[in-house]
């Protein structure tokens, strides 16, 4: 299946999206944030620095945000990834958070990874567990991972074959499990390895996710019991209603009632504790957003400093926080983040 860019659907257009997310009766998300005396929603310290280095995947999820897949180009450059690496070395950036599209599949993946190691940077990459399959030139990642200390984290909608199947493509959970018992070979998963794989979870339809604690020991449970597959913790995920997610509810007929859901649930104590206050999203130009889905929007940071070799956090930290519709889906339940549901004092 192509992307929507790659098949000219008319969603692979930003402003499209932004348009179909404003034309409804709910509530603007700013208003909600005034209503509990959080607006401007302002950043707390730039502690994760989330870099997308480029669209490209092996795969075309139906839920993807990104709108990834083999038929996207747009790849971040090395010398993209110096400025990032003199950000993270100038300012002390503690994580910096590796994504995609597969960021595996950039050509100098793996000359970042070890200059932001050897800088002390703890880094994560977001794995979709079949890249290290798809090619005899990634079956070494577990180890490359391992070596470096990576944290993975992949994605992994069900711990059952026909509910991953049906949202990331047919024989996809077999080659998932295959991954996982490579990167649980080289330690990944187990208690006193010190190399965490935290796995992803998200609904495959227009409802809501459950308890992030009861899910995980549901994973941890069955992965265990029939594939003898061990993780050490599971993230869940609120699917966005942007790009490919969007079309399947405009297509599905749910988005209204999916948005009436997101809305309903608004949580303030999810709002402040979401991701865009602690992180920030670098797009494959090096262009500064307030988080990955905003950034997938075309929305840009609120700042002067608009891209990464001209970053200033201190500067940025006095940045109001853009926010749309779809930032609905972040502060829903008990709230959804690129680290799961967030966490509530």
């Amino acid at each position: 299946m192509k992307s929507l860019r790659g098949r000219g659907h008319e969603l692979a257009s930003s402003g499209i999206q932004l348009g179909r997310l404003q034309d409804g009766p709910h509530e603007r998300f700013g208003e909600a944030l005034n209503r509990c005396g959080m607006w401007p929603l302002r950043p707390t310290g730039l502690h994760v620095l989330q870099l997308n280095l480029g669209k490209m995947c092996n795969q075309t999820c139906k839920h993807c945000h990104v709108d990834a897949g083999p038929d996207r180009r747009e790849i971040m450059t090395r010398t993209t990834m110096e400025y990032a690496i003199d950000a993270v070395r100038k300012y002390a950036i503690p994580t910096v958070d590796l994504t995609g599209g597969a960021p595996e599949m950039n050509p100098e993946f793996r000359w970042l990874v070890e200059n932001l190691r050897q800088l002390g940077a703890h880094v994560m990459v977001r794995c979709n567990l079949t890249i290290i399959l798809a090619n005899r030139k990634y079956h070494d990642l577990p180890a490359f991972f391992a070596h470096h200390g990576v944290e993975v984290v992949s994605s992994l909608p069900h711990y059952t074959a026909g509910r991953t199947d049906r949202q990331r493509g047919e024989g996809v959970f077999d080659s998932s499990v295959r991954a996982l018992h490579m990167l649980n070979e080289v330690g990944y998963g187990h208690d006193g390895s010190g190399l965490v794989l935290s796995l992803v979870y998200n609904p495959a339809g227009a409802i809501l996710p459950g308890s992030q604690s009861d899910m995980e020991d549901d994973f941890r449970r069955e992965l265990l019991r029939v594939h003898g597959i061990v993780f050490n913790r599971l993230f869940v995920l609120t699917n966005m209603p942007i790009s490919r997610f969007l079309d399947y509810l405009l297509v599905s007929g749910n988005y209204d009632q999916y948005m009436e859901k997101l809305v309903g649930a608004f949580n303030p104590a999810a709002a402040r504790g979401v991701m865009c206050r602690n992180t920030l999203s670098v797009g494959w130009d090096g262009a500064l957003y307030d988080c990955d889905f905003n950034q997938m929007l075309d929305i840009a940071v609120d700042s002067p400093i608009n891209h990464i070799r001209e970053l200033i956090p201190d500067v940025l930290d006095a940045r109001s926080i853009r926010v749309n519709q779809h930032c609905y889906g972040c502060t829903a339940g008990l709230g959804s983040s690129c680290g799961g549901q967030v966490r509530q004092s």
